[in-house]
């Protein structure tokens, strides 16, 4: 059975709390999202987009998904309404043209992770003391890397290092990244927005992530000591994170 943990904080300096999550625990689909715009726009994309991929999800029946491909194409499915969702709001409200948000979602079944992102928000798994992060992030940065203009030490004091080139809502379609990754016992794995990588670094993710693997630590507290560490450093962005313990 799966041990759950999640936590949404607006963080110190941010008005508005644009970072959106949802879990879905009898389905074992969890989603995290990132809203961007102006005003308070970004929150409702953040917001739409993780509405929308629920309702989806709640709507049909993801257990009769029995291959790979039938997992990816409900997801991509799912994504594709939730894009258009947004983005005829964004294209047709005044109050909030232009906002888009990240997305990062999984679901679990059968010992696999199913991942589909946009964005930078980030899926990482632990696994003996390792951390690995699963998704690549659709920014300008990783784009430098990428092509060896960068590295990734370069990429942290970037003076674009924010700049996302593909999210969620912000054109009439999108074609998210996919991931399959097999799951074992004791694994954890982690979904975040970058409110909470930006500010908490992988080597000390890494620590947390060991200290609560060997103290048998609830998900539920992990999530409020990440955020505690966000805050610590800065909080300067909205944090979320959603733990999840094979």
């Amino acid at each position: 059975m799966l041990q759950i943990g999640f936590k949404c904080n607006r963080g110190v300096v941010r008005k508005n709390n644009e970072d959106a999550c949802f879990i879905i625990p009898n389905q074992d689909v969890y989603i995290v999202a990132d809203g961007v715009g102006g005003n308070n726009s970004g929150e409702i994309a953040s917001r739409s987009a993780v509405e929308c991929l629920a309702a989806f999800v709640k709507a049909n029946d993801l257990d009769l998904c029995k291959s790979p491909e039938d997992i990816f194409g409900f997801i991509s499915e799912a994504i594709d309404i939730a894009n258009k969702a947004v983005y005829e709001k964004g294209t047709t409200d005044p109050s909030c043209r232009g906002m888009a948000t990240t997305v990062v979602m999984t679901y679990i079944k059968d010992g696999s992770a199913y991942l589909a992102n946009i964005g930078d928000s980030r899926a990482y798994l632990f696994r003996e003391g390792r951390l690995k992060r699963i998704t690549k992030d659709h920014t300008y940065v990783n784009e430098l890397i990428d092509k060896g203009l960068i590295t990734e030490k370069d990429a942290e004091s970037h003076s674009q290092k924010n700049v996302i080139t593909k999210a969620l809502g912000a054109e009439q379609s999108v074609e998210p990244d996919f991931y399959k990754v097999s799951l074992a016992d004791r694994d954890i794995m982690m979904l975040c927005s970058d409110g909470l990588y930006g500010e908490v670094g992988e080597d000390k993710i890494t620590e947390m992530l060991t200290r609560a693997d060997s103290e048998k630590m609830l998900m539920n507290d992990l999530c409020a000591d990440f955020v505690d560490e966000a805050i610590l450093a800065g909080g300067r962005d909205n944090i979320t994170v959603i733990c999840i313990r094979i």
